[in-house]
């Protein structure tokens, strides 16, 4: 890509982050980027150790970011205690990166139930067997978990574990860079401003 096309001005950009992230989203699926759902997840215990990894972005509202997973998992524990989390993309084909950190909110058990009817049936299964986090002796002990949810539910349908829903991470502050030669990149912020966003441009 030329120079010119990798320009970002704040002026150029949606005045909603929500609705500027979406825009990006769509262009790095329409450029190729594998798996352009795929975010890293930071959160937090009570007494501020962080924790990182990777999960998969499941939908964007007007309120924020939803991901769905076992509440009992670590990141579930430390949501319920600590309810504030950072999400971050890169997506390499268009160098680009998009950075959110906010407060965050379980979502509507109507919208956890219409997501969860989507997955596979193995997925679905998996939601039951799986005490996500905890030890395990040993490969078998999972099997024979999921072994036990299929023989539960054979011949009719799954339903959501009470266990398991979703969260969404609403904005405070997100952030928009474009990579840009000698690494002068163009970084866009967006802060909460009353009822809408102040958007700045930071140095690289």
């Amino acid at each position: 890509m030329s120079e010119a096309g990798r320009t970002l001005d704040p002026a150029d950009l949606d005045a909603d982050p929500l609705e500027a992230f979406r825009r990006w989203y769509d262009e790095a699926a329409a450029a190729g980027q594998e798996e352009p759902d795929a975010t890293a997840l930071s959160t937090a215990s009570p007494d501020g150790v962080p924790d990182l990894r990777y999960v998969l972005l499941k939908g964007v509202d007007d309120r924020g970011w939803i991901f769905y997973t076992n509440e009992r998992s670590a990141k579930g524990r430390q949501l319920s205690a600590n309810p504030r989390a950072a999400l971050a993309w890169r997506w390499a084909v268009l160098d680009r990166q998009v950075r959110v950190a906010g407060s965050v909110e379980r979502v509507e058990g109507r919208v956890a139930d219409a997501y969860f009817a989507t997955r596979p049936r193995g997925s679905q299964i998996g939601a039951w067997a799986s005490e996500q986090s905890s030890v395990l002796p040993d490969r078998a002990a999972l099997e024979a978990r999921v072994a036990a949810a299929e023989a539960r539910f054979a011949g009719g349908e799954v339903p959501r574990p009470p266990w398991w829903s979703g969260f969404r991470v609403v904005p405070e502050r997100v952030e928009l860079w474009q990579g840009r030669s000698n690494r002068l990149h163009d970084r866009v912020s967006y802060r909460r401003d009353g009822d809408g966003w102040a958007r700045q441009r930071l140095s690289p």
